[in-house]
């Protein structure tokens, strides 16, 4: 994909499609609007005075000017309120205006953004949202397929500026924007990717391809490296899968300061049956999605290497099929994590919490000064909070204060959900230091203290559960893998420098 920056006019472009976002109560007579040739000017205030485009949240609609213009297609999207807009509003006006450019098999597009008088938002932020947002809406899984259902694919966008001034804000959006969107979209084809096509192996191919393409150190431990390192559960949740475990190492910046370090770990269970306590049929097919952690710390290292910040950033990767067999981890049976505590499982299907808690003791070894955990951990935090925001755990609140400020800028949002001493007091086990699951009630809360006691620096886990995949097409976002994590956590890095 091609994308590029013009400083100047838009509407002069022969047979062109462009992408123009309006207010409501538009003025095209505001200097905001000096990226509209005359021509393009008088046709749009034409359209206006009909009063069909409302220009509300989610409005997209497309002019054909018929030779009134030079351009073939203008694609309107409405941004509402200027007071009101984020970026959240213009990556899903990018993403749904971009579905309209690839329906109708268009190959270029060019993007306006609005000058400095019209809008709330940095023209940095607009071309960093609006990138994404195209990038993403434009985004397909098709490995599998033997005929694309796509007409064409986009292979170049342009945004147009009429300030010369934030040209420098704007390329430096723009590159950002696409950056954290490829680190998204590798994300989606890992997570899209069905268990037969992503064992560990596999998955540990791929992060080892990633790191040597974008200059990260890459580290696999296979089985007999993992039980050297004591990494007891996850060879017990391993044990019930004729595919071996891997355990993935990638770095950042190895070179600088150690007790800076910013871990990030991911859940990679690459396919879930649930193993002795299997789940029902209906559906099981998602719980190749059960890696989803995994494949944002993927996507996010792979941004952060190419964003060069100055701080070291390590991902930790514990991955494993969840299988049932005659040798698989049973409900009774009492395993021995990396930190040396011991766990009484009471159910195989809360396998995830397991080969975090050997991730999170192996992060220890870094002196960190943040580890946050991604994973698809609980049906209860679905239960709780649905499709729109993962839950946050943790134990420090300046952390959780920084992951949940990153998650507002990406537009990936988090909400605060408590550990309390009786989350943990359900975690106790008569025969064991902890069991692995605490009852019904407050599951999310039981797994998040779980993991707490794992760890011994500032922590924040998050349950993606219910936003790392999608049963319904959403604006940037075809059914299936979302990708997220990966936006919040390379806002995070970046937020952490300044």
């Amino acid at each position: 994909m091609d994308i590029d920056l013009k400083i100047g006019q838009v509407g002069s472009e022969v047979n062109s499609t462009i992408i123009i976002g309006l207010f409501k109560d538009t003025d095209l007579d505001n200097p905001g609007y000096s990226f509209l040739t005359s021509e393009l000017r008088e046709y749009l205030k034409g359209i206006l005075a009909l009063d069909d485009f409302k220009a509300g949240n989610d409005e997209v609609v497309t002019l054909y000017p018929q030779g009134l213009l030079p351009i073939s297609r203008i694609i309107l999207i409405g941004l509402g309120e200027s007071e009101t807009l984020n970026t959240e509003v213009i990556r899903c006006a990018s993403g749904l205006a971009i579905k309209e450019v690839i329906k109708n098999g268009i190959m270029e597009v060019w993007a306006a953004i609005p000058g400095t008088g019209l809008s709330c938002i940095e023209p940095q932020d607009y071309a960093q949202a609006s990138i994404e947002g195209m990038l993403l809406g434009g985004y397909s899984y098709e490995l599998y397929k033997t005929t694309s259902e796509v007409k064409s694919k986009l292979k170049r966008i342009t945004l147009v500026s009429g300030e010369k001034l934030h040209s420098d804000g704007i390329l430096k959006g723009l590159q950002l924007g696409q950056i954290t969107a490829e680190g998204t979209m590798t994300a989606r084809d890992l997570s899209n990717a069905p268990g037969n096509g992503m064992p560990p192996q596999m998955l540990a191919a791929v992060a080892r391809k990633m790191a040597a393409g974008n200059g990260l150190k890459c580290k696999i431990l296979a089985r007999g490296e993992i039980e050297k390192e004591g990494m007891g559960a996850l060879i017990a949740v391993n044990a019930g899968s004729a595919e071996p475990p891997r355990f993935i190492i990638l770095e950042y910046g190895d070179d600088l300061d150690r007790g800076d370090a910013i871990v990030i770990v991911g859940k990679g269970i690459t396919f879930d049956s649930g193993g002795i306590s299997i789940k029902p049929s209906g559906g099981m097919e998602e719980m190749k999605h059960d890696m989803s952690g995994a494949a944002a710390v993927i996507g996010a290292m792979q941004a952060i290497s190419q964003l060069k910040p100055s701080i070291r950033v390590v991902g930790l990767i514990p991955a494993t099929e969840n299988l049932p067999d005659g040798k698989a981890l049973k409900p009774g049976d009492i395993i021995t994590a990396l930190a040396g505590k011991t766990i009484e499982v009471i159910n195989t299907d809360a396998e995830g919490r397991l080969v975090l808690a050997d991730a999170l003791g192996y992060a220890k070894r870094y002196e960190p000064a943040a580890v946050i955990d991604l994973a698809t951990l609980t049906g209860a935090c679905v239960i709780a909070l649905g499709n729109m925001a993962s839950g946050m755990m943790g134990n420090n609140k300046p952390l959780q204060d920084r992951v949940q400020k990153a998650s507002e800028v990406a537009g990936e949002r988090v909400w605060p959900l408590p550990i309390w001493k009786e989350h943990h007091d359900q975690i106790k086990s008569n025969v064991a230091d902890v069991k692995n699951t605490g009852g019904r009630w407050g599951g999310a809360l039981t797994a998040g203290a779980f993991l707490e006691k794992f760890v011994s620096y500032p922590w924040v886990h998050l349950d993606i559960a219910g936003t790392a995949y999608t049963e319904s097409k959403q604006a940037y976002c075809p059914i299936g893998a979302t990708g997220v994590g990966v936006r919040l956590l390379v806002e995070l890095i970046r937020r952490w420098e300044k």
